[in-house]
């Protein structure tokens, strides 16, 4: 192992120094990050800096050889190692612009309360040298599928435009409860944030168009069976748990959603195997402008929930 030598580039302006180095090295514990700042191990433009330090455009970053730690075998370490596994697994696509990923059904996309490392944050550890990588959108804990990174700030900005502008064909599968008998069916409802103490925030629809954020999506029914259907679901905006408050308002509720579901229904099909909520990203379609390329990213229902639909089509 040598000292390396590193050149901010414009993607990593900005960045205070430790922040830098905890995304470099990897396995790292950040108490051995600050002690090689303090001991002046580590310099900017040959000289000593703080952990505040911000990086600027050109300089250049002394960083010392440091001992990657094997990872320790306590519960919090190995679930850690576990998630970065998981994340290295669901790469389905990446070129110069963009990287997708097949999120896993109960990891977050961004660490938080219960979750100190989400999926932005597992990847950037993975991926330490990447100059620039940020989520495009969002997708729930619990719902699987297509995510989208961008890998440059051009193509963030760009991509956010498309979703504003409409421009992003974002679909899911879901299974809910109850034979779908309206057809293809266009919601638009307006939607609240409320908190409720047993469940944390939840949204409802609310019959005063004027308050409120107008949610708009497309369901379209590919299989009605005796107990549930089988839906397609276009999103033409983004609110927190569209897809979900919509069909429970409908009087449909996805199957195994333990926040607006049919908690009773829920409870017998953990029999047939269903022990997470059935909402699953499965297509993501839009031409990035600064490149002209299409990109049509496909997340293929999870084994899981396929063995769910078989067993629900025996009935």
């Amino acid at each position: 192992m040598t000292v390396q030598y590193h050149t901010v580039s414009e993607h990593e302006a900005g960045q205070r120094i430790d922040n830098f180095l905890l995304r470099y090295f990897k396995n790292v514990p950040k108490s051995v990050i600050y002690r090689i700042i303090r001991k002046g191990e580590v310099r900017v433009n040959k000289g000593r800096i703080k952990p505040e330090h911000k990086l600027a455009l050109g300089e250049v970053v002394r960083i010392p050889p440091v001992k990657q730690d094997e990872v320790p075998q306590d519960t919090k370490a190995v679930a850690a190692h576990s998630l970065l596994q998981q994340i290295e697994r669901a790469v389905i696509f990446e070129d110069e612009q963009i990287i997708a990923l097949n999120k896993p059904a109960g990891i977050p996309v961004h660490g938080g309360t219960g979750h100190e490392v989400g999926l932005i944050e597992a990847f950037r550890q993975l991926r330490p040298n990447l100059p620039y990588v940020e989520l495009v959108h969002r997708i729930d804990r619990d719902t699987s599928g297509v995510v989208a990174l961008a890998k440059s700030r051009e193509a963030l900005t760009q991509l956010h435009a498309l979703m504003r502008e409409g421009e992003v064909d974002k679909r899911y599968q879901t299974l809910v409860a109850g034979q779908w008998q309206d057809g293809v069916q266009h919601i638009t409802t307006n939607l609240m944030r409320e908190h409720n103490a047993v469940r944390g925030h939840k949204m409802r629809v609310l019959d005063d168009d004027d308050e409120g954020k107008e949610a708009e999506s497309i369901f379209t029914p590919k299989r009605i069976m005796s107990q549930a259907t089988l839906m397609d679901v276009k999103i033409l905006t983004g609110r927190m748990h569209q897809i979900r408050v919509q069909l429970a308002h409908l009087g449909y509720p996805i199957l195994g959603d333990d926040r607006y579901g049919d908690f009773a229904l829920n409870r017998e099909l953990k029999a047939l195997g269903l022990k997470r909520m059935f909402l699953h990203a499965n297509h993501m379609e839009f031409i990035l402008r600064m490149t002209g390329r299409r990109y049509r990213l496909e997340a293929p229902l999870p084994a899981e929930l396929h063995h769910v639909l078989r067993e629900l089509q025996k009935n």
